[in-house]
């Protein structure tokens, strides 16, 4: 079962990533942490000598409250224990300058979010193929 951390304040777009993964062919659990504070506590949990606790996959918005999405990027890089963790950054922030600090931080994906349905289907598929192309340690 892949382990999935999904750092997102709105509760729409919670239940938008849901429905993008629902009817794939995924073991998955899914764990929110609705701003950036809960993550970060989450992710030094999870981060440390226990492989199995980890996230398979990180989704960031970067626009949270109380801790920016910024610095929990930062952070899961800065972590050897998380460092090779796929991380996709989930916005509504359609600027470069957010686009090219993210991927200039280590995120994997930039992904502008979106209320169409084939969009969201396709990012359904992005997660899917990006899970598994892991292999579970």
């Amino acid at each position: 079962m892949f382990r999935i951390l999904l750092v997102e304040d709105n509760p729409g777009d919670v239940l938008l990533f849901r429905e993008a993964l629902r009817g794939r062919d995924l073991a998955y659990e899914l764990i929110v942490a609705e701003d950036g504070e809960k993550a970060l506590t989450i992710l030094e949990k999870v981060g440390g000598a226990d492989p199995s606790c980890r996230p398979d996959l990180v989704v960031l918005d970067v626009n949270i409250p109380r801790q920016s999405g910024q610095e929990v990027l930062r952070r899961v890089r800065g972590n050897p224990a998380l460092a090779a963790t796929p991380v996709v950054v989930l916005t509504s922030s359609a600027s470069p300058v957010d686009k090219a600090r993210a991927t200039g931080s280590g995120a994997d994906l930039y992904i502008q979010k979106s209320s169409s349905l084939d969009q969201i289907l396709d990012f359904g598929e992005t997660v899917e193929n990006l899970l598994k192309g892991r292999s579970r340690a």
